[in-house]
């Protein structure tokens, strides 16, 4: 087939101020390159004659990008500086697509999020021009990294052949979502040596949370599991891992050991779930506020130390303690008749951070400006700050740091989030171990090992790949799953909380999503995947 050919325009679907209007640049037609700026392909400076872009890209509201110490030591390092055309993080896709429709682009992306239809749609127009001459010609380090791992190029490029943006690259970030984890505090109250294995196990232990006062109060006031709405109706945080138990993995869909894509919330796996679910909220075993609550509302029960199993991102960040180790992980139970639990992990790339715009005279520059952030220089730079602030090398040619404490007694995230972009925002990078050497805590590394133990060495792996779709597979999936989406979310609502009986409700329910497309959605990934697996 000719993938050329009109029937074969392609959308991407994934695993990855005031002036912001004005001065960016004309798009009537792609901008004439400077022929007397030379482009260095190694080394520094990037070009002799300073050079000056625009870029657009999210801003948390901390430091003006003007005053921030890596982008200026970039500038004076590079010979390239920017004019910035920021956007509030919270605003920023609203701002972009007026951009966009403005056709009054700036220079460079950075951190924009660019969707995948996004990237084929304006790819496709002209607007973002293609990467990959660029990246064989002007990026050695990604290049490098292409290379090293093709699951990457496979995940950016469109199979037209075109790269259309650069990605995040977290290869030391396995989480797939925020774990689990158990209040120390409760275990060691109630004696607990030995952390739930199954699923009953875990019933167990819930059960123990809610009747044996292990807050010590006095009162029946613990809450045994508790979910953060996020976003709303939706207990998505918690479904990861008690999906898990029952084989599936918490992705709409994902692929099995025989490459067979499947629909999850139609599978006999998920209905078990919901049945398991079911029973926690019918014994006050789930907080019944799951699909109603707040961040800060469930901030408030961990702090009053009312929460026995929770997700968060660290436990004593929701618990209002001192970090420690002394609030294991969730080791993922199985239910009876499945060997071993399902375990999402991340893939480690998300696309859309980093793109070029037809109106750049000096794509060139830019590549290489660009491919100085996949370097190991560029990385702990932009994610670290330079070093002498926040971090000394005790042994530079092995790469290994200690950290400093923050000037003035400020909190040291504090401090980088004024020194670099990269910070709450999907900036175009590549973090590795190796960038963190030796400015892990004992904590830090206590939680690399809970991970390695608990989810890496027991099979997690990621559920389904970065796919690409036609237009008009796009079309058709977001046509079905405009209304999918949201009856799946309703009646997990449904059955969870007991509004629907699970007993005869299920076959109306997965014969309703027949009705309604579910079959088509795994049928169309399906030749999504199969291409992806034969590239």
């Amino acid at each position: 087939m000719n993938i050329r050919s009109k029937a074969w325009k392609l959308l991407m679907v994934g695993g990855l101020g005031a002036s912001l209007l004005a001065g960016c640049g004309s798009s009537e037609e792609a901008a004439s390159k400077d022929e007397s700026v030379t482009v260095s392909k190694d080394g520094f400076p990037i070009v002799e004659k300073p050079i000056k872009l625009t870029m657009m890209a999210p801003d948390t509201g901390v430091q003006n990008w003007e005053d921030m110490v890596v982008l200026q030591e970039t500038a004076k390092l590079t010979n390239i500086s920017f004019e910035y055309k920021n956007a509030p993080k919270e605003s920023f896709e609203t701002k972009k697509n007026l951009v966009f429709a403005s056709e009054d682009y700036p220079d460079v992306f950075y951190a924009a999020g660019l969707t995948p239809s996004e990237q084929l749609k304006y790819g496709e127009q002209g607007v973002l021009i293609p990467l990959e001459d660029l990246i064989e010609e002007y990026a050695p380090n990604f290049k490098a990294l292409l290379e090293e791992y093709p699951d990457v190029r496979k995940s950016i490029t469109a199979p037209d052949g075109h790269i259309y943006s650069l990605p995040v690259i977290e290869f030391n970030q396995h989480w797939y979502r925020n774990p689990l984890w158990y209040n120390g505090s409760y275990l060691e109250a109630l004696g607990v040596d030995k952390l739930p294995e199954t699923t009953e196990d875990l019933y167990d232990l819930l059960k123990r949370f809610k009747d044996e006062d292990p807050n010590g109060n006095g009162k029946a006031d613990e809450i045994p599991v508790s979910s953060v709405t996020t976003p709303a109706a939706n207990i998505r945080d918690i479904r990861t891992w008690m999906l898990g138990a029952f084989g599936m993995y918490e992705e709409e869909l994902f692929v099995d050991d025989n490459d067979v894509v499947h629909y999850t919330p139609v599978e006999e796996g998920y209905k078990q779930y919901l049945a398991y679910m079911n029973r926690l909220w019918a014994e006050d075993l789930l907080d019944h506020e799951s699909f109603s609550q707040t961040a800060e509302q469930k901030q408030a029960k961990g702090e009053g130390n009312q929460l026995g199993l929770f997700s968060a991102w660290h436990a004593y960040q929701l618990l209002g303690t001192e970090a420690s180790d002394k609030d294991p992980m969730f080791l993922p139970v199985h239910a009876e008749g499945v060997e071993k639990a399902a375990i999402a992990k991340n893939g480690g790339v998300k696309t859309g951070a980093f793109a070029i715009t037809k109106t750049n005279k000096y794509p060139e520059a830019s590549m290489r400006w660009a491919d100085y952030l996949y370097s190991y220089e560029g990385s702990v730079l932009f994610n670290k700050g330079p070093e002498g602030t926040l971090w000394e090398y005790t042994n530079e040619a092995d790469h290994t740091k200690k950290a400093i404490p923050a000037p003035d007694g400020k909190d040291s995230e504090e401090i980088r989030s004024t020194l670099t972009p990269n910070y709450g925002i999907p900036a175009p990078t590549i973090l590795t171990d190796e960038v963190n050497k030796g400015l892990t805590t004992d904590f830090d590394k206590w939680v690399e090992n809970e991970t390695q133990t608990k989810l890496l060495d027991n099979g997690a792996r990621v559920p389904f790949p970065s796919l690409f779709l036609t237009i008009e597979e796009q079309s058709e999936i977001n046509s079905l799953n405009s209304d999918l989406s949201t009856y799946v979310k309703q009646m997990e609502a449904k059955f969870i909380t007991g509004a629907e009986s699970i007993d005869s409700g299920w076959d109306g329910y997965v014969a309703t999503l027949k009705k309604m497309g579910s079959d088509r959605i795994a049928e169309i990934n399906q030749g999504a995947y199969d291409r992806w697996k034969s590239n």
